[in-house]
């Protein structure tokens, strides 16, 4: 994994600084701390921070075509360069190293910008071409790299890994955009190009972006689709499991490719034991494996951990997460993620990536993507159960489904009816493309509640809706319900949630690159052909990976129930820690984003020692409020500082 960044001034031949784009790509150390390169030419530059996984000793970057005249920096993997390489090679294309990211410019070179499509890879790519004065973006598929940029009114144009480092750009003073933040309390997530930092903007999966002097244009080279919902092909799941097995073989096999040892993460949960079992079961019988175990029973698994250590024999070694350490590390968490969220979980995969580190590896396999792909969430079932239930909304029998899902929706009348009411709220409308989330969206809008009005004035729910209606395929109408739910959780929360706050961030945060098979856009490209009954069998979820993969995992595992991977939170900010200082009344007054009278019976609950009226809604609350706070302080009083120090 590596860190890119760069400058262009489009609209003059003025010099770019090598100690502005320095200072720019030092911010993305941690992102490549073995070495870093860089290419200036007049009004152009661009620079490379690596962590060296191919061709350790060729592969530095910027890599350059024959004649120099394409330039190429790029953070992430082509587990497919072999296979391209020899193609091209046998096309005329002559190689100086054994690097995958020298396989870009050439592919370019063949295919122009149809090259994105045939890599298969997680990648953010910036190419340089020389002779035609363009700056060509690209991302993958998924969004499992990031890639941000901002165009400032003189013409110039500034792009990076992460949105510090364009911060650190002399021209670009850092501001919360109320818009971004309209859209995180929303929908969790930001829909790009927005961020929560005003003219600052990510690149959307799958799509790449031409930069020149004649202007900026962005373009799609690949989007999810599913059959229209009658349009499937009815062969038996036998059929489905073995091109399932096949594909997930392959796209583990080709992921093992690296001139490092290669780990893997064990939760416990089905999709990372199947990761671990084929690479324990095909590859590497000296596999070290590692796993979060945490002190607080509620979220603990350790129990599974050691019954898949046990039945495939694994190196295996574990971090522990306890109230004080994810508190003490939620300032870093938010650093390195850049965005305000509701959930503490990124804090524990944070530790659990330092161990990965503190043992010598760079790279782990993980089992993110199968829960969106194949079924895995309780978002999914609640769509289904409400949808049944929406046939006869009266029906006294069908919301008691629900309880299979949340067991603390108890027989006692009071919560009983509390908890019918809250999932009744737009029951009937399921012909709202949105319907399997806005239960979820509501919830979470809650949150808003707590903004001082100077914000609350600026939030707009018909502005969210309209940039998400914009930014949705429209085919979504046309797709089963259970794709519909699927595609929302795929397109929005894997790349804007899951993927940075709990993937690509924490990992590199330590300088540690994640590679995820279930995100090989053949496996994802095959799953949506398969039939959504095959995916989730009643109630049963993940049911066609339990029936594909049972013969290598142990019972236990293939069919505990599910359980979400989530963090304590209202213990954690309870302690002596920079994050729970950002609650001090002093501090919420001084950053202006919240009215401390909002929050104050918020906070008054969490520091009763009786806690056992906090809610779910609480929890998210007290997370959004804390990192919001926390990204205040880390990038505009902070960096605010830093900037006009540097002007003085």
């Amino acid at each position: 994994m590596c860190g890119i960044a760069g400058i262009y001034h489009t609209n003059s031949k003025r010099p770019v600084e090598k100690s502005v784009l320095d200072k720019m790509a030092s911010t993305l150390t941690h992102r490549g701390p073995d070495e870093n390169g860089c290419y200036v030419n007049n009004n152009t530059g661009i620079a490379h921070t690596r962590l060296s996984i191919i061709d350790l000793s060729g592969g530095s970057q910027p890599i350059f075509n024959e004649d120099k005249n394409l330039c190429v920096v790029f953070n992430g993997e082509i587990f497919n360069y072999i296979e391209l390489k020899d193609f091209l090679e046998k096309k005329g294309h002559k190689f100086r190293t054994h690097s995958d990211t020298e396989v870009i410019v050439h592919a370019y070179e063949e295919y122009g910008k149809d090259c994105f499509k045939h890599f298969n890879g997680q990648f953010a790519i910036a190419l340089w071409n020389e002779r035609e004065k363009e700056l060509i973006l690209a991302r993958d598929r998924v969004g499992i790299r990031p890639v941000y940029y901002s165009s400032l009114p003189d013409g110039t144009f500034v792009f990076a890994s992460e949105v510090k480092a364009i911060l650190k750009y002399p021209g670009i003073v850092p501001e919360i955009d109320p818009a971004g933040l309209n859209q995180v309390f929303t929908l969790w997530v930001n829909i790009p190009p927005k961020t929560v930092f005003k003219g600052v903007h990510e690149l959307a999966p799958g799509s790449f972006m031409s930069v020149s002097s004649k202007g900026i244009s962005t373009n799609t080279f690949w989007k999810m689709q599913f059959p229209d919902a009658n349009d499937y092909e009815d062969k038996p799941l036998s059929f489905y499991t073995g091109k399932l097995k096949e594909a997930l073989y392959d796209a583990t096999t080709i992921r093992l490719r690296a001139d490092v040892p290669v780990a893997a993460y064990l939760s416990g949960g089905l999709d990372s034991s199947i990761i671990t079992s084929l690479v324990k079961k095909y590859h590497n019988n000296d596999l070290i494996t590692f796993s979060v175990a945490f002190s607080d029973g509620k979220f603990d698994e350790r129990k599974f951990q050691n019954d898949m250590v046990k039945y495939i024999n694994t190196d295996h070694r574990v971090i522990e997460a306890t109230y004080d350490n994810i508190g003490s590390e939620f300032s870093n968490v938010v650093w390195y993620s850049e965005k305000p969220m509701i959930r503490t979980a990124p804090a524990p995969l944070y530790l659990l990536s330092g161990l990965v580190r503190d043992n010598g590896i760079k790279v782990v396999l993980t089992g993110e993507g199968a829960d969106e792909f194949f079924g895995g969430y309780n978002i999914f079932k609640e769509d289904k159960i409400r949808r049944f239930w929406a046939r006869i909304p009266g029906s006294k029998k069908r919301p008691g489904l629900l309880k299979t899902l949340y067991p603390y929706i108890t027989r006692e009348p009071k919560m009983e009816r509390f908890w019918q009411s809250f999932f009744k709220k737009g029951l009937t409308d399921t012909g709202n493309k949105y319907y399997s989330h806005l239960i979820r969206w509501n919830n979470t809008s809650q949150i808003k509640q707590f903004f001082s009005s100077r914000y609350k004035e600026r939030f707009s729910e018909d502005a969210v809706f309209q940039e998400l209606d914009n930014y949705i395929d429209p085919d979504i109408d046309r797709w089963h319900p259970f794709c519909k739910a699927q595609y929302l959780e795929a397109r929005l929360f894997l790349p804007g949630y899951l993927l940075s706050t709990q993937g690509d961030r924490m990992m590199m945060g330590n300088s540690i690159e994640g590679r995820f098979p279930f995100l090989d856009h053949n496996v994802i490209e095959f799953a949506n052909t398969i039939p959504p009954e095959y995916k989730m069998y009643g109630l049963n979820e993940k049911y066609i990976l339990k029936k594909a993969f049972n013969d290598i995992l142990p019972d236990p595992v293939v069919y505990r129930p599910k359980q979400p991977y989530r963090a304590p939170i209202n213990q954690c900010f309870m302690r002596d820690n920079l994050a729970s200082s950002m609650i001090n009344e002093e501090i919420i007054k001084k950053y202006g984003y919240f009215e401390f009278d909002n929050i104050r019976l918020l906070l008054n609950k969490f520091r009763n020692p009786d806690i056992k009226n906090i809610s779910e809604r609480d929890d998210m609350s007290i997370v959004g409020v804390v990192s919001t706070q926390l990204l205040h302080h880390h990038f505009i009083e902070d960096t605010f500082n830093e900037y006009h120090n540097f002007h003085k």
